[in-house]
């Protein structure tokens, strides 16, 4: 038997509708990839979701044109596989079909952690989220504080350490490369 709710209960409960109501709106395979990928904001990967979902209605859009728009539709085509391309979303620029399989982890592959581990700067995502946070690497010469970066393929090879880091020491340490010039600092 339950208790006849108060009045103050009862006025907290008028707008919530208990039989559709979602635990936080939140999928099970959405909280996988968050932890996955260790995305701390749940709106970046709305937002990733949001442009993967666009990406793959404009392939859509694209291959359903009709034969009279042949080279618009081959232009377009060509445009838009050499943006993906660019930003690292695809690994070719061969065909369509490729973009109607983007989803939001492919860009949560391209932040900045996810590369630091795959170019092996860090041991795992933690760690490369911890490396990022405090101030140890830098993109060009601009020091990042921000995990949530996408990285494009072009600044790929510009990811570092920064010259004072801690980190950069070690490894050169390790590696015996440390410059005498670089003690007396």
């Amino acid at each position: 038997m339950v208790r006849k709710l108060k009045y103050h209960e009862q006025k907290l409960l008028r707008r919530l509708d208990l039989v559709s109501w979602e635990a936080a709106g939140t999928s099970l395979a959405e909280v996988k990839a968050l932890r996955r990928y260790r995305v701390a904001r749940r709106e970046d990967f709305v937002l990733y979701k949001a442009l993967a979902r666009s990406i793959r209605a404009l392939a859509r859009r694209l291959r359903d044109l009709g034969p009279k728009s042949a080279a618009f539709r081959a232009r377009c085509t060509s445009r838009l596989l050499e943006k993906l391309h660019g930003l690292g979303l695809l690994r070719d620029t061969r065909s369509l079909a490729a973009c109607e399989a983007i989803s939001a982890s492919a860009f949560c592959r391209r932040r900045l952690p996810c590369l630091l581990l795959k170019l092996r700067m860090a041991q795992n995502l933690r760690h490369a989220v911890s490396f990022v946070e405090q101030g140890h690497v830098r993109v060009g010469p601009e020091v990042v504080t921000d995990p949530a970066l996408l990285v494009p393929r072009a600044v790929e090879d510009f990811i570092t350490w920064v010259d004072a880091s801690r980190l950069r020491q070690k490894v050169l340490d390790y590696n015996q490369e440390r410059d005498d010039f670089d003690l007396a600092a």
